[in-house]
């Protein structure tokens, strides 16, 4: 069975930085996506990146401060926060696909990890 297993969350100040993995038990997928919720909030897209690796796409919210990054010779997927404010503060959940192409929609994935806490103090 696939897996997918998080780590890297914590709790951190604002305008701290925090680095997020997502490892693959099972050969590299094409497309993978971070997600992120909130307490009484909706899952949402934060960001996706292809199998090149040079084709990501961010929520605008993040843009600027996060940086999507993929190790295929490690089925690893990573999340690098910078500049991180309160509003942050969710649980991040890392998403895979085989189809190719990315994706900003949660339905477009079928594997998904546990999830991560990331608190962000002000």
């Amino acid at each position: 069975q696939v897996q997918l297993v998080e780590s890297g969350g914590g709790l951190v100040q604002a305008g701290g930085s925090l680095r997020l993995s997502c490892a693959a038990s099972a050969r590299t997928f094409s497309t993978y996506g971070w997600f992120r919720q909130a307490p009484g909030k909706e899952r949402e897209f934060v960001a996706t990146i292809a199998w090149s690796g040079t084709n990501t796409d961010y929520a605008d919210s993040v843009k600027g401060r996060f940086t999507i990054s993929r190790d295929n010779t490690r089925n690893t997927v990573y999340l690098q926060m910078n500049s991180l404010k309160p509003e942050d503060t969710a649980v991040y959940y890392c998403a895979a696909r085989y189809a190719s192409g990315i994706s900003t929609s949660r339905t477009a994935y079928s594997y998904w990890g546990q999830g991560t806490q990331v608190t962000v103090s002000s």
